[in-house]
């Protein structure tokens, strides 16, 4: 520290100009190279993003589709046009009436009812022009999509998705297409054909119908709300079609079906899941109306909403200490205790955990990745910045709201463990769970425990957890539980008995499309909808191939991160062992370390990389002649401050890994063992608040285990997280005394909870373990009198089963004899 005030004390405007000089252009350099390597900057900008269930409608439309997919827009079209004039001379499709229209779908699900394959996926391909717009007739994109809403309503009321679930059931479990994708060395888009396109239909046809509009007539929110229910019941099967989608997704990751469309699969099973389920202003709406069924108080305040209203914190030292040095840029007596301060913020964030040697390897790397806390200590920024009016950063950079957020949550465990420290130190004894009796205990505590009890918030979590202990002790006099059959609940009972290889398909498939992955010769192939059948031969040709290999892995991150924060916030609300129930597989199947690995990036170069090529996607490229592509234009990309699905992607696996680790200590540890702290406050760059809001909520839970030299060395990441983050009254989460952070109680908190899980699940879906205390009934005649429920396709294949069961089988009346 005498070095930094000495080097401080020679700079210009102190005494010594001639000295100043060399270290002044020494520190200029110095901080113009780490500006470029580094991902954050002084003068970082606020991004305007707005999170929500989806991106804009015609954005999630051309996600649908690979760059290499963009020949297959025309061939479409020549399907469509060859079929439509034979049938309808002399007309264009939007000159037709509702009648006509209606005819040509019956006449075109008719030719998907053929022998012949290719005149199947011509008809097929006829149906997804007309679900892609009819774009021939239109000379606009909002024309393009106008037309496509309209087509595919039309289509489901044709009965088209259905016709369509057939030929995708046919196509899973076609033996030959499989085997042959196996033979070969390298698969292509060729391979996926028939797939892609039925797999397309079913998107627009999904995607189309949930997204509301202010103008839709009644007959479509009519056809909305059957299409919801249809894909959320099973009515021509025994599964919901989430489930079907499921199974591609295992099948593709067992290797048995390596030529499946995976982007289009995982796209299109993140918007049955959206659709069925509902999005997050739904699920809001849901978590009120259970509180009021069970009783319990309403919310303090709308999640949502809060979030919304928050602003950006700029990252740690910069803004703030900028403008404490300008305001005394000649005082340097008093910046001396933020030199030590910011000093010990940059030199001394280390692990605690690590010995000595991996705390200086930590530190050499670091100083290459630019941490939160900034990159040059105050002597280095005060040499290269010179005050001035020019270089003041405006003042609401660093204004902050008055008051914090969030309503402070105070749950009944914290209250109990108060009033047993509280008794244990003025009394000697304790009364267990008891919360009202306060004899003996000083006016202050009793006043502590009136304000704790103010702020009580009793969860939906807590209410089923309570039920469901009593249902366990009490099974007899308690009855049967009456489960409310929810498109949710529907799904868990689905899903349950091979739920854990779907979550492993799920995150092998993300850990391939991770950017952070390296190629492994036993990862799974992801391009296969990707590939062109000719691989490029220009540089050209190879870019762009690039960009769209880039493009089709962030999709992919997209939807899975979507599908499984949607799985997991809905099954909690339905039941907190659901939701337990996924969370653990997730656990077991490495999705914690997977997560912090995704996040080990240089993560303002993923929220703002560019692999996109405007001119290519749909509708643009239907309506406008492509221009000639050249590599600046590819280079170029957008003109986007930042990537709205990568920055949806970062939040929503953020928001996962919350879910993960809230309130299980030993999972908040796999956070501190795999050193997620470092990685963490680089994320803290991005000036998004509600990536910063989940980025310190997972600081916050782990702050406890850092250790004293972690928190005195982050002291302004310390004061963001109170800032932002929920307050919980008597939550130790700063000081690490907390009675929580026993370690040895780590591995039995999982056993318990593991073994909760498996007696709900046997308790409520496993009838035939419960047989032993059904009544048996030896009567003859009221066994035989009694009324069977029959599922609804019985009657239609009744005669059927007589012939086959009954009048095709001979009656050996002699074998009765044998039983007298």
């Amino acid at each position: 520290m005498e070095e930094t005030g000495a080097a401080s004390s020679a700079l210009p405007g102190d005494g010594a100009p001639g000295r100043g000089r060399p270290l002044q252009a020494k520190g200029r350099e110095l901080f113009r190279s780490q500006r470029k390597e580094s991902e954050g900057s002084v003068d970082c900008p606020n991004v305007e993003f707005e999170y929500g269930d989806a991106d804009s409608y015609a954005a999630e439309l051309s996600e649908l589709y690979s760059y290499t997919e963009e020949p297959e827009f025309s061939i479409n079209r020549k399907c469509f046009e060859e079929d439509f004039q034979s049938q309808v001379q002399g007309k264009r499709w939007p000159e037709l009436d509702r009648a006509q229209q209606k005819a040509y779908v019956m006449h075109l699900l008719d030719g998907l009812e053929v022998v012949h394959r290719d005149k199947r996926l011509k008809a097929a391909r006829a149906v997804l022009y007309l679900a892609q717009g009819v774009f021939g007739e239109c000379d606009m994109e909002a024309e393009v999509l106008r037309w496509s809403r309209h087509n595919n309503f039309l289509l489901y009321q044709m009965g088209t998705f259905t016709a369509f679930l057939e030929l995708l059931n046919m196509e899973i479990d076609n033996s030959q297409a499989c085997s042959s994708a196996l033979r070969k060395p390298a698969i292509s888009l060729a391979d996926s054909t028939e797939l892609r396109v039925l797999l397309s239909v079913m998107y627009l046809m999904v995607e189309n119908i949930r997204v509301e509009a202010e103008n839709d007539p009644p007959e479509w929110k009519s056809s909305r709300e059957t299409f919801r229910t249809e894909l959320s019941f099973p009515v021509h099967s025994e599964e919901p079609f989430a489930l079907l989608l499921f199974t591609m997704v295992t099948k593709f990751c067992s290797g048995h079906a390596p030529h499946f469309p995976m982007k289009k699969v995982l796209l299109l099973l993140w918007k049955v899941l959206l659709f069925t389920l509902g999005g997050f202003e739904a699920l809001q709406a849901m978590k009120v109306k259970k509180r009021e069924e069970l009783g319990l108080p309403p919310l303090p305040e709308d999640s949502i909403q809060v979030m919304r209203r928050m602003r950006a914190a700029s990252p740690p030292t910069y803004t703030i200490d900028l403008l404490d040095q300008q305001s005394s840029k000649r005082g340097h007596r008093s910046r001396r205790p933020l030199v030590k301060q910011d000093s010990l913020d940059i030199y001394n964030e280390r692990d605690p955990f690590k010995n000595d040697e991996a705390a200086a390897d930590e530190e050499e790397s670091d100083e290459g990745d630019s941490g939160v806390e900034g990159e040059l200590d105050l002597m280095e920024r005060d040499a290269i910045m010179p005050a001035g009016p020019a270089q003041r950063p405006p003042i609401e950079r660093v204004s902050f709201p008055k008051g914090l957020p969030w309503a402070p949550k105070v749950r009944q465990k914290d209250i109990e463990h108060f009033l047993e420290a509280s008794r244990n130190k003025f009394i000697g004894f304790t009364l267990g769970q008891d919360t009202d009796t306060l004899v003996g205990l000083p006016r202050p505590i009793h006043e502590s425990v009136k304000t704790l009890k103010q702020h009580k918030y009793v969860s939906i979590s807590d209410v089923q957890i309570k039920n469901e202990e009593e249902l366990e002790k009490c099974p007899m006099s308690l009855g049967e539980e009456k489960v409310q059959e929810t498109p949710c609940e529907m799904l868990y009972q689905a899903m349950l008995y091979n739920l854990p290889q779907y979550m492993i398909a799920l995150l092998k498939i993300l850990l391939a499309a991770a950017p952070t992955s390296k190629a492994k010769t036993d990862s799974i192939n992801i391009l296969a909808d990707v590939l062109p059948e000719e691989m490029p031969i220009t540089v050209l040709q190879s870019m762009k191939l690039g960009v769209d290999v880039n493009r089709h892995k962030e999709i992919i991150v997209k939807g899975i991160s979507a599908s499984l924060l949607l799985l997991l916030k809905h099954f909690k609300v339905n039941h907190i062992y659901q939701f337990e129930y996924v969370s653990q597989h997730l656990v077991f199947a490495n999705c914690i370390p997977l997560i912090l690995k995704f996040f080990n990036q240089n993560i303002m170069s993923y929220i703002t990389a560019k692999n996109s090529i405007s001119v290519l996607d749909y509708p643009h490229c239907t309506v406008h002649e492509l221009p000639e592509l050249t590599a600046e234009s590819l280079e170029a990309g957008d003109n986007n401050q930042f990537c709205w699905r990568n920055l949806f992607s970062c939040i929503n696996l953020l928001r996962v890994l919350n879910k993960l680790t809230k309130w299980k200590h030993s999972r908040t540890m796999m956070l501190v063992v795999f050193k997620s702290a470092p990685i963490l406050k680089r994320a803290l760059k991005v000036k998004q608040a509600m990536m910063q809001l989940y980025v310190l909520k997972l600081l916050k839970i782990q702050t406890k285990y850092l250790g004293r030299q972690w928190r005195k060395s982050n002291m302004k990441t310390m004061s963001a997280i109170y800032q932002k983050v929920r307050h919980r009254m008597n939550d130790d989460w700063a000081y690490g005394n907390d009675i929580d952070a026993r370690p040895w109680d780590f591995q039995a908190e999982e056993c318990t909870l593991r073994a909760n899980i498996e007696a709900f699940n046997s308790r409520r879906y496993d009838k035939s373990q419960d047989s032993e205390f059904a009544p048996v009934d030896n009567c003859l005649q009221s066994v035989l009198g009694q009324r069977l429920e029959l599922p609804e396709d019985f009657h239609y294949s009744y005669e059927l089963w007589l012939e086959r069961e009954v009048f095709s089988q001979p009656i050996r009346w002699e074998e009765l004899l044998h039983y007298q």
